[in-house]
């Protein structure tokens, strides 16, 4: 099966190649063509690989050995197993939903063939970094979708806004990478590898060993080591404080939000915790962080989409809100069920984006939801399939995202460590907060009043600058076939997934590196309470109908259409009255402007002041140009003493040889 692999992985950068350096040759048509091409090859390899593992064949080993230094091999490799099939099939079914709208989205764009093979790139990083089996090839692509990801966020590059925001998402990132990347470190430190297998047979020699971090004293050294790979999660899946890149990267083209901002590159942290369950497994103290952070990114993230008026950014923040309830599930060792919240989410947030772009494209370009309405009469797929996407966000029985969600909320339940009160209300008011503002979107959008005249003229465009002065109309098929095979596992998929992931516990089989994929302890498994003889993913369903989730869904429904439909004129009238709160909301809770002032203000102030007297007073002044005082003082004191008298040197010789010979009697 290694050919598999191998194809799998590589056949979306031989498509990247040729469109991005042949692309002037075989045109628009050929780029799309060569990098769909690739990425159904490497779909229908996934396919062929995750048949195989279900067969019970799974893999482990080294394709290629990059150098040996100290005895430590750098290599790449792959591990095969149920964490990684899920991975690749969700990585290259989403990509190639992508693929095809984005023939239909940049349809004008001059900048085509770079764009197709940007995406394609993008895959390729993505899945060498789920099929890695050691740290090396881990970061690899951990810093190849991130630099990816920076091209794509600034592909419009003569926008300002662009070029702020994916620079932006690249410092961001460089600070959880660097984290990160120390935790890496000291797992080579203590084990002397950085193959999985190695390290996982040995944490446990590395329980009881303490370490000296700094201000943070003596530390566990597995706790350090954790929340250092965490906080690398926290820079890719944008956790408080590092989610600040995540709304800004939407400067970028709608497709790339749907492939990199809900569905690959902001789960890589998820997956990568995951990966390291042996590892969280080891330090309660990692994962009490691990929770606290998502569940304050699950909640208060949500709170932003509330007051958000460009379609892209209200989505944008929900991915926030969800990718904390993946978090979340991971701090309480539900690790299955935040896969599983990963894989659905994944398919009906990328509908979501892919259902906003085909709104823009509908409204001639136009992302402000005050200037729509209506839509629904005239883009009758887009509006569907936007609905079944937004009541699988919400968690409505029965659709895919119930199933995820629910067990998530579960385990929480469950939970007894440190955080897991606080978790537990933050995930139940999310959602209602999630429904509020996903139909508040939905019903601005979709239905009430038209209001396509009201837009101000100056910003009545967007994405490629065109006016839209006329009335919506349906996006062209390779926009809405997407749309529609998207929306179909956001609606069954959850059902099919529930019962062997949660309830027969799929990831809990023996993996090529001798763990279980997910490693989970006994007193961790806050998943155990659901696993029931009489629980069935219709049971589930069932009584979903009749749980608190359900219903603070459906009061955040109705909140929504009484503020939007029944009585539009009152949102404004509320704004009014709460500007206080609303101005704290609009200012996404003063982050941006705290980074600005206490670090890009800080490290300008202190570039300043290194300039002024490190290059100034101590190098210029002081080295080089006192330097040369000081010769110039030594030569004008060494002028006097050259008198060119002979009987001045012969008298220093006297004196010389007089205090010398006294030196000598006096010793």
């Amino acid at each position: 099966m290694k050919t598999s692999y191998l194809i799998a992985a590589f056949a979306p950068l031989i498509g990247a190649i040729i469109a991005g350096l042949f692309g002037k040759q075989v045109g628009r048509k050929g780029a799309h063509t060569v990098t769909i091409l690739g990425v159904l090859i490497s779909f229908i390899a996934s396919c062929i690989v995750f048949s195989d593992v279900l067969a019970g064949n799974t893999f482990n080993g080294s394709l290629y050995t990059w150098m040996v230094s100290g005895g430590v091999r750098f290599e790449v490799g792959f591990l095969i197993d149920k964490l990684t099939v899920t991975m690749m099939l969700v990585v290259t079914s989403v990509s190639l939903m992508v693929h095809i709208y984005t023939i239909g989205y940049m349809e004008e764009d001059p900048g085509y063939q770079r764009f197709f093979s940007y995406i394609s790139l993008f895959t390729f990083s993505m899945m060498m970094l789920v099929m890695s089996n050691n740290f090396l090839q881990l970061f690899f692509g951990w810093e190849a979708v991130g630099l990816v990801s920076y091209l794509l966020i600034g592909f419009w590059f003569k926008r300002p806004t662009a070029i702020f925001a994916n620079m932006k998402a690249f410092l961001v990132n460089r600070v959880g990478d660097l984290g990160f990347l120390l935790g890496i470190g000291l797992v080579l430190a203590y084990t002397g590898s950085l193959d999985y297998k190695t390290v996982f047979e040995k944490v446990k020699a590395l329980e009881n060993i303490s370490i000296i971090m700094g201000p943070f004293g003596v530390v566990s050294l597995m706790t350090a080591i954790c929340i250092l790979l965490f906080i690398g999660a926290m820079g890719k899946s944008a956790q408080v404080p590092l989610h600040v890149w995540l709304p800004d990267s939407m400067e970028g083209p709608t497709p790339i939000s749907a492939l990199i901002h809900a569905a690959t590159m902001v789960t890589a942290g998820i997956f990568m915790v995951s990966r390291m369950s042996p590892l969280f497994e080891m330090s309660t103290t990692a994962l009490s962080f691990v929770l606290i952070i998502g569940a304050t990114t699950a909640l208060f993230m949500g709170f932003l989409g509330i007051i958000q008026y460009d379609i892209k950014r209200v989505v944008a923040y929900s991915t926030l809100s969800q990718l904390g309830y993946m978090t979340v599930a991971l701090g309480v060792s539900a690790y299955s069920a935040a896969m599983f919240h990963l894989v659905t989410h994944a398919f009906f947030k990328a509908l979501l984006f892919l259902g906003a772009g085909s709104v823009i494209i509908g409204m001639h370009h136009n992302q402000d939801i005050r200037y729509m309405g209506g839509v629904s009469k005239y883009m009758k797929i887009t509006w569907i399939t936007s609905l079944l996407g937004s009541l699988a966000l919400i968690g409505f029985p029965f659709l895919s995202g119930f199933y995820s969600k629910d067990s998530i909320i579960e385990a929480v339940h469950h939970s007894k460590i440190f955080g897991s009160s606080y978790a537990n209300f933050a995930v139940v008011v999310g959602v209602f907060v999630t429904a509020f503002y996903s139909f508040r979107m939905y019903f601005l959008v979709f239905h009430g009043k038209e209001r396509y005249d009201q837009a101000p003229h100056d910003d009545h465009h967007d994405d490629h600058g065109h006016s839209h002065d006329s009335k919506p109309h349906e996006s062209p098929w390779v926009v809405t076939l997407p749309l529609v095979l998207l929306a179909i596992p956001s609606v069954i998929l959850g059902a099919y997934m529930f019962e062997p992931a949660i309830l027969k516990n799929w990831f809990a089989s023996v993996s090529p590196t001798g763990m279980p994929t997910i490693m989970v302890n006994a007193a961790n498994d806050t998943l155990a309470a659901m696993r029931t003889p009489d629980n069935s993913a219709m049971h589930m369903a069932m009584h979903g109908f009749t749980a608190l989730p359900f219903w603070l869904a459906m009061a955040g429904i109705a909140l929504a259409y009484y503020l939007y439909i029944v009585n539009p004129a009152l949102p404004a009238k509320l704004r009014e009255k709460f500007s206080g709160i609303v101005k704290v909301l609009e200012e996404k809770y003063y982050f941006d402007r705290f980074n600005d002032f206490f670090f890009a203000g800080g490290a300008r102030k202190l570039g300043d002041g290194l300039f002024r007297f490190g290059d100034r007073a101590v190098i210029d002044g002081a080295l080089v140009n006192g330097s040369a005082k000081g010769i110039g003082m030594l030569s004008g004191v060494m002028r006097h003493l050259q008198t060119g008298y002979i009987y001045h040197y012969a008298f220093v010789m006297v004196a010389g040889i007089l205090a010398f010979l006294t030196w000598l009697l006096l010793r």
